[in-house]
């Protein structure tokens, strides 16, 4: 009997220790609670940027053409050098044109001795006539031979006057003060037969321009949040511009905006904003392809958040995880515009006193407790 009591309290001691090896603890259940840094929403005004891509655009560039035509006898600028306008940059052969001028200067002296002498006619017969020594006829010629002479000095003199020119022409100078590239003829060549020949180019690089394309689309939604009320314009003369080279660094000068252009690309649907930026080192060439960063609108009532802050769903959505009062995790998805100073600016999906999570998230459960860190330090950007 007291060996069958002693099988049946051992069965039952098994059995309470297997049901409670079966059964965690309630420490072991609930377990720690996750340690979570916060940030609260606040809104502040925030600068709205647009980049937009494009080319960098010399403002004035001018082709140095052979407006005569003749063989060049001299190239008297170094190629890639700055020059000043009214430089001398080729010589033509001028001995062509100082003969057409050494000719039309004989051609002037001939008519001007001719009109002498039809003049002092015209004044003889102009005597005569009073005392009826000649008749009208002959008078009318001598009037007529005078107008005539007078004319064809008017006609040497321009003759000269082009001969001139011409000669002058044979020197070609720079057009524009700018940088000068390499030279598209060489000594010898003859130009300006058919038509004006073009020798260089002459570009002003300081400062210099970015041409940039923006969308209609994006002009549109600007406008429409203009009129909202829920950004405000910022006024050109204050835009902010800041040029992003093609390998990715920050120019160290800051530019302006000049202009948007008035008409639309019909292809394209874009239109063409100019800015403007300081070049003193002529570290930017015409030609190149830039991305600059425009403060096109200013939002007064802002949302932020660190970008460490959003979480993306296997679709894609933007997240945040959130704390309500009761210090539980939420999750909320939000729509996001830009990023500035490594900051998402929020565009929907957030409020003033919102709690988020900024650190931690890896350890926050939506639907659990955490427990807030509140000790101050200096947060990563």
């Amino acid at each position: 009997m007291a060996k069958s009591l002693l099988v049946k309290f051992s069965l039952i001691t098994l059995s309470l220790a297997l049901v409670a090896c079966g059964k965690p603890s309630l420490k072991e259940e609930t377990g720690p609670l996750a340690t979570v840094r916060i940030e609260t929403i606040e809104t502040q005004a925030l600068s709205i940027h647009n980049e937009l891509s494009g080319r960098i655009a010399a403002p004035c560039s001018a082709e140095v053409r052979a407006r005569v035509a003749g063989v060049v006898l001299e190239r008297t600028f170094r190629e890639g050098s700055d020059v000043k306008k009214g430089e001398v940059l080729f010589r033509i052969d001028p001995a062509p044109f100082k003969a057409d001028l050494d000719s039309a200067q004989a051609r002037l002296r001939k008519a001007e001795a001719n009109a002498l002498q039809a003049r002092l006619q015209a004044q003889r017969y102009s005597q005569l006539i009073e005392s009826k020594a000649i008749s009208t006829q002959e008078y009318d010629n001598a009037v007529s031979a005078d107008h005539q002479a007078s004319a064809d000095v008017t006609a040497n003199k321009a003759a000269v006057e082009r001969a001139k020119l011409d000669l002058s022409y044979a020197t070609i100078t720079a057009p524009i003060s700018g940088r000068i590239g390499r030279a598209l003829v060489t000594e010898g060549a003859l130009v300006g037969q058919s038509e004006s020949t073009p020798l260089a180019l002459i570009q002003q690089m300081d400062p210099i321009h970015a041409d940039l394309t923006q969308s209609m689309r994006e002009l549109s939604e600007l406008r429409k949040a203009f009129r909202a009320g829920q950004m405000q314009p910022v006024d050109r003369d204050q835009v902010k511009a800041t040029l992003i080279q093609d390998d990715g660094n920050l120019y160290p000068l800051p530019g302006k905006l000049l202009f948007s252009d008035i008409s639309v690309d019909p292809g394209t649907a874009q239109v063409i904003v100019r800015s403007e930026f300081p070049n003193p080192d002529l570290d930017l060439l015409p030609g190149s392809f830039v991305r600059v960063r425009l403060e096109q609108a200013l939002n007064q009532q802002g949302i932020s958040v660190p970008q460490r802050a959003i979480q993306r769903d296997s679709a894609g959505i933007a997240q945040v995880l959130l704390l309500d009062a009761s210090g539980r995790v939420n999750q909320r998805p939000v729509q996001l515009g830009q990023v500035l100073n490594h900051r998402w600016i929020v565009t929907g999906g957030l409020r003033p006193g919102d709690r988020i999570v900024i650190e931690g998230l890896q350890h926050a459960r939506p639907g659990e407790k955490v427990l807030v860190d509140d000790t101050p330090h200096h947060l990563p950007k």
